[in-house]
């Protein structure tokens, strides 16, 4: 579902044959299959180890590794791209991260990072206001749409010292056959994961069910359209 998403940021990073690229919070290895079907030499990183592990089986080529996005395992320059979609917003400094990706980063290459658009513009908006509302107490940092907000990922991205070189949206529709498909998919992710500990599974699915109850469709389909942006960044180039 992610896959336009993850296909226009490794166009607009120039990802090619050779291309050493890191797809930072990598999860199951989604984008770095599509990385590596353009030619490049793919490292993931994650902090979850059950996510690595598919990775692995379904790139036994990649170098996958569970680890800190705040505190990446590699030298300095040791990449030509380093992509983070949809995850540098979960870490516990977003800064701090940024400023990772760009330290591993060779002169001359690109960060890009992908980040969910303006909520209003995202349908999904509405199963992570439903997991919030099942909460006690709300769980640390900004949550998905921390780096949303006009200006926010821009003025990141200047904060460690790079420059925006180009930027773009998508959209990625999520689509289930039924409520249960839906279910499965979502509940595996960190935030459906936190809540179930917190609350019981049976509490947060009837929450989501009602969340996502009007975008029901004939024979009990459910489709949410969500818009994302990225931008590219590099390092600034010589004074003229």
């Amino acid at each position: 579902m992610s896959r336009p998403l993850w296909e226009a940021m490794l166009t607009a990073a120039e990802v090619t044959e050779g291309t050493r690229l890191l797809d930072a919070g990598c999860g199951a290895g989604g984008a770095s299959l599509l990385a590596a079907a353009r030619g490049a030499r793919v490292a993931g990183l994650d902090a979850s180890p059950a996510l690595i592990a598919i990775a692995r089986r379904r790139l036994p080529g990649g170098d996958f590794q569970v680890g800190d996005l705040e505190a990446l395992p590699y030298g300095e320059g040791c990449f030509d791209v380093s992509f983070a979609a949809n995850s540098l917003m979960f870490a516990a400094s977003p800064a701090a991260a940024l400023g990772e990706l760009a330290r591993v980063t060779a002169p001359g290459g690109r960060v890009v990072i992908g980040v969910w658009g303006p909520p209003e513009r995202c349908d999904m908006r509405h199963l992570f206001e439903a997991v919030l509302a099942t909460r006690p107490a709300p769980p640390p940092g900004g949550g998905p749409f921390a780096l949303s907000g006009p200006g926010v990922l821009e003025q990141l991205i200047e904060q460690v010292g790079r420059e925006i070189i180009g930027t773009g949206e998508a959209d990625c529709p999520f689509e289930y056959a039924d409520f249960e498909h839906l279910w499965r998919a979502q509940c595996s992710a960190g935030p459906f994961q936190a809540a179930i500990r917190s609350v019981g599974e049976e509490r947060l699915k009837s929450a989501v069910a009602c969340a996502v109850a009007p975008f029901f469709r004939d024979g009990g389909a459910i489709r949410l359209d969500n818009r994302f942006r990225y931008a590219v960044a590099a390092r600034p180039g010589p004074a003229p």
